[in-house]
């Protein structure tokens, strides 16, 4: 029997019988182009990055128990629309509605200066939500509050091991609570994660829906990005 040929440079089949051929993605479908950085066979116990879940399903992790804790937003005005009460009416187990979660938002908020931060626990049993609570009389968040709001949620997930792991909404997208800059416009994704970084935060992060549009620009699974991409900013190779 004649020895096996070894392609060492092959590329791996992802997919049974002609998928590989069939889910080819063309420029007319959603889609992310993962680029890979750091060696894979490096290790470290220090909680040294943030994980960026590229294709993952927040709502459905949180159900299926893989976090313990969800960080996001909550304001005094309608929480509906938000995350937090989309997974308040989906945990079987809470207590939480959408109008008790903001009723409770106002009782915080009757003795916060306008741009105050503070952090608000909701335990819906299954998932305990730490929700940065928006400046009372602003109807977005700024990067500044974003900061003082995650470094307050840093301090209280990093030490207490029952509370994690985390998730993290990306805070861009959003539909009750934006996320504005400095020149009025939504920042960039590496803003925020430099923010959160910055803060001391190092759970997962979940992109919004609208950043499936991103290809062929390439994205990188954690935070901080590869020193090649600051290399690249200042013209080298």
């Amino acid at each position: 029997m004649p020895p096996t040929v070894m392609h060492q440079h092959s590329v791996p089949r992802l997919y049974d019988e002609e998928g590989d051929l069939l889910l080819e993605a063309d420029r007319r479908a959603d889609r992310v182009i993962l680029l890979p950085s750091g060696d894979p066979r490096k290790a470290s116990t220090d909680r040294d990055r943030i994980r960026i879940q590229w294709g993952q399903h927040l709502l459905a992790d949180l159900l299926a128990r893989r976090y313990r804790t969800l960080v996001c937003g909550v304001n005094t005005d309608d929480n509906s629309r938000g995350i937090i009460g989309e997974l308040a009416g989906l945990l079987p187990t809470s207590q939480w509605n959408a109008d008790s979660i903001t009723q409770y938002a106002r009782t915080f908020a009757k003795s916060l200066g306008k741009d105050d931060v503070i952090v608000l626990k909701y335990d819906m049993d299954l998932v305990t939500v730490l929700a940065l609570l928006r400046p009372p009389g602003r109807d977005h968040f700024t990067l500044e509050s974003l900061k003082r709001g995650i470094r307050i949620v840093a301090q209280m997930v990093e030490t207490r091991y029952d509370r994690l792991a985390v998730a993290s909404v990306s805070f861009l997208g959003a539909k009750s609570n934006r996320l504005i800059g400095r020149d009025e416009r939504e920042p960039s994704f590496e803003t925020v994660l430099r923010t959160m970084f910055e803060s001391g935060y190092r759970g997962d992060v979940f992109p919004s829906l609208g950043m499936w549009e991103v290809a062929p620009t390439g994205v990188f699974a954690s935070y901080p990005f590869p020193n090649s991409l600051k290399v690249m900013r200042e013209g080298g190779f």
